[in-house]
């Protein structure tokens, strides 16, 4: 599951493409779900950050970022920061691409 990790390959540009558009994706969602549902969609909320989590992982491998900014999900309001974008931005900083675009 945690491929990148232990082989050291560099993600894809097409998975750092992929991984940018889920963090933005759930960042807004995050955003405009409280807004549309009310306070009732926390639980739903942290099922979605676990399962980002998750595929953030699978596309381009484990990153320190990505604990603290599940933590930061979890407290409210606090939540409404775009960190599954900064998580990404932190994870493929400054990293060489692998392969063609």
């Amino acid at each position: 599951m945690i491929r990148a990790v232990a082989t050291r390959e560099l993600p894809s540009a097409n998975a750092r493409r992929v991984a940018w558009i889920v963090a933005i994706g759930v960042d807004a969602t995050q955003a405009l779900l409280p807004i549309v549902f009310g306070a009732g969609v926390v639980p739903w909320e942290i099922a979605l950050d676990l399962i980002t989590m998750g595929v953030l992982t699978r596309l381009i491998g484990w990153h320190w970022a990505f604990l603290p900014t599940f933590a930061i999900e979890l407290v409210p309001i606090v939540d409404l920061v775009p960190t599954w974008t900064a998580a990404v931005w932190f994870a493929t900083r400054g990293k060489a691409i692998q392969g063609k675009p």
